[in-house]
């Protein structure tokens, strides 16, 4: 079952008013799934513990228009190009572009108006599905190339949630999309997620600098807190004297997911496991690399739903993305989306529970 409402919020220059559609996907066993034009993003999931109890796991905010030019980009698609490019530099079909520099030195998901703050067009909808779309134009943040994007997302009656995204150029340009969530398979307003188990399906880390931009190296996961190929808690290692963990105040980096074969199979990539709820989450996609944020500069987020008042490690993101810095890097899989080309990406969130 689809419902559809709308909210009038303030978004755009000068906090213009703008119609904001909300979805909402109810599957057969009564589990929702809360959706928003505004960032095409996640407002919520409500999903069953092992004891049947239901608890919303996706964090969120108690006004609609705490998501607009919100820091954490809390559950929204980040773009034109997710995470990190390195200065803002970009070199497209041999010519420069400067892009906005707004996360330390370095360009962060599209830059302050991107995708995750601009309201998508409502397509159309079914039973258990909504597509939203989005035109970027020639121009836009100074990316090159008019693109326009479909993301689809599908509320399966055994609780998974797909979204498929789709995107076109009528010039060369980059492009790397993803979802922000934060879970908390505990409920959103549970307190901090260092207890939850993570095991990952990737043997190699993207080494990075001190500002948390990739080097070009691939790195052995063994022997390092970085070694999730076996489960271990997120807090067992996080405050580890370790150099990327001092760096990012915790996990805040890509690793190379190891099923990839850039053929478009999709592959899995991650499990989460709350042992207190039961929960599980596995996460699988046909992108390259997964994005691991331990939540770690959550403090002094708007309001939360519920009157949830989050702090630091209160949630995880796993963004399944391609490699950030990649235009940059031609030892990387390639971003570039010419003429003629389709872009394709699927993550699938699955929700399953254990005794």
């Amino acid at each position: 079952m689809t419902e559809i409402t709308n909210e009038i919020i303030p978004c755009g220059a000068g906090g213009t008013p703008v119609e904001v559609p909300y979805v909402t996907l109810t599957n057969a066993a009564g589990n929702t799934v809360r959706l928003s034009a505004l960032g095409a993003g996640i407002r919520g999931v409500t999903v069953p513990d092992s004891e049947e109890r239901m608890a919303d796991v996706a964090l969120g905010y108690a006004g609609a228009d705490s998501y607009f030019m919100d820091g954490p980009c809390m559950g929204k698609t980040a773009g034109r190009y997710a995470n990190r490019i390195g200065a803002g530099k970009l070199t497209v079909d041999g010519r420069q572009y400067q892009l906005a520099v707004n996360c330390g030195p370095h360009h962060l998901h599209g830059g302050p108006m991107g995708f995750q703050n601009r309201v998508w067009k409502l397509e159309n909808y079914t039973d258990n599905s909504v597509t939203f779309s989005l035109v970027s134009p020639d121009g836009d943040e100074n990316y090159p190339g008019t693109v326009k994007v479909i993301l689809t997302y599908t509320w399966t009656d055994d609780n998974r949630l797909i979204l498929d995204f789709e995107a076109e150029t009528d010039a060369p340009t980059v492009i790397n999309l993803t979802n922000h969530t934060y879970w908390n398979l505990s409920g959103h307003a549970a307190g901090n997620v260092l207890d939850h188990t993570l095991r990952l399906s990737c043997s190699r880390v993207l080494e990075a600098d001190e500002t948390l931009l990739p080097t070009g190296r691939l790195t052995d996961v063994k022997g390092t807190p970085m070694d999730f190929t076996a489960a271990h808690t997120l807090g067992e290692r996080i405050k580890a004297d370790f150099a990327p963990l001092r760096h990012g105040k915790g996990y805040d980096h890509c690793w190379a997911v190891d099923g990839y074969d850039g053929r478009g199979t999709v592959c899995h990539v991650a499990e989460l496991k709350d042992s207190a709820s039961g929960r599980v989450l596995n996460i699988y996609s046909n992108q390259p690399g997964v994005q691991l944020y331990t939540g770690n500069w959550l403090t002094d987020s708007p309001q939360g739903k519920d009157g949830a008042d989050y702090q630091d490690y209160d949630a995880v993101a796993l963004e399944c993305q391609d490699f950030p810095d990649a235009p940059n890097r031609p030892e990387f899989p390639s971003t570039l989306l010419s003429p003629g080309q389709e872009y394709k990406r699927t993550i699938i969130y699955e929700f399953t529970t254990e005794k």
